[in-house]
Parts: C-alpha cells; structure tokens; sequence
C-alpha cells in the first residue's frame, strides 16, 4: 500500500500533472469512459499538502473540460446535422429530433449546466447541442460557467477530503470520489423523477 501510495503522490505533486488532467478532462467530455472527476480530485486530495497546486488543478480541468465539450459539439455538428437534415420529414427521428432542438433552443442553458455533472450526459448533451446547430456563442458563454463551476466543485470537494485526511490521502481521496458519486447518482434521481412526472401529465392530457 505505500509503494502505490508513494508512486501516486510522486505522479500527482509532478509539473506534468497539469497535462495529465487537461488531457483527461477534455477526452473525458466526448469519451466518457475516461475518469475525469477522478483525476481532478485525486490532484486536489494531494493539493491539500501543498502540491500541486489548487488554483492551478482547477483552471486547468475547466480549461480542458472546455476544449473536450467543443470537441463534442463539433462532432454533432459536423456528422449529425448532416444526418437530420436527410432524416424524412415525417420519420420518428426526425420529429425527436426537432424535440431536442425546441428543448435546446428555450433551456439550452440549464440542460447543458446542468448535465456537465453527469459524465454520460454531458456528451449526450453537446452531441446534441452540435447536431441541432445550437449557436456557438451562447454554447461557448453556458459550457464556460458549466465547466469552471464543475472544476470549482471537483476541486474543492477533493481539497477538503485532503484537509480532513492530511495523514491518510487515501481515505480523502476515497471520500471525495464517494461523494462526487454520490452527488452525480442524486442528480440522475432527480432527473429521472422530474422526467417520468412529465410523462405521467402528458398521459393524462
């Protein structure tokens, strides 16, 4: 347990570190099987002893975080504007299609603030956005406050672990991770319900 403890805290506290979670955090948007909150906390865990540094591991994974996302949404925007556009007009993928862009078009903000606290979601959501040609500006304005809140969120959550585990990381680190689950399985609850109540009063129409 001290060897991995040691070969974590002699990653995490390199200069390189910095590179590892903008790269991470930006795959981590159009690939979500990279473990981007993890990343970010595991720095932040460490970050509580002085290195690296905290200010630092955020800017970065809201930076990368912002790349990734518009990643996303240029590969929406490139292959599935294309195939909407060729979809019938009267097919059932066109019509969800056009669903999208109406819920987009009046809570385009909210959905995809909301959604970077959900890894699968957060790329379903940009995907969207780029297929239904969401404006990139008011993209751009929404993903910078969705991922830099994101960062804050992991960053913090990760640094206070530390503080409350300075002399066991592991735990810290074990906690924050918990907990960032914990948050993300909440949100997905509450989106779950609030979806099903919709359905539920449009049945009764």
């Amino acid at each position: 347990m001290e060897s991995v403890l040691d070969l974590l805290h002699h990653t995490v506290t390199s200069p390189w570190v910095y590179l590892v979670i903008f790269v991470v955090t930006a795959v981590d948007a159009f690939f979500p099987a990279v473990p981007g909150e993890t990343v970010v906390i595991s720095a932040a865990v460490f970050a509580a002893g002085g290195e690296p540094d905290l200010v630092a591991v955020i800017a970065v994974a809201a930076f990368g975080a912002l790349v990734g996302d518009h990643v996303s949404y240029g590969i929406g925007r490139g292959g599935g504007a294309h195939r909407v556009a060729r979809l019938p007009a009267d097919s059932r993928r066109r019509a969800g299609s056009e669903w999208a862009r109406r819920a987009v078009d009046r809570r385009g903000g909210s959905i995809l603030t909301t959604s970077r606290y959900l890894p699968g979601g957060r790329t379903a959501v940009t995907l969207t956005m780029g297929a239904v040609r969401y404006p990139l500006r008011c993209f751009l304005r929404y993903d910078a406050l969705a991922c830099g809140t994101w960062a804050v969120y992991c960053g913090l959550l990760g640094y206070f672990g530390g503080l409350a585990f300075e002399r066991d990381p592991v735990k810290g680190l074990l906690v924050g991770i918990g907990l960032a689950i914990a948050v993300t399985g909440v949100l997905e609850v509450t989106r779950w319900t609030r979806r099903r109540a919709r359905s539920r009063a449009a049945a009764r129409r």
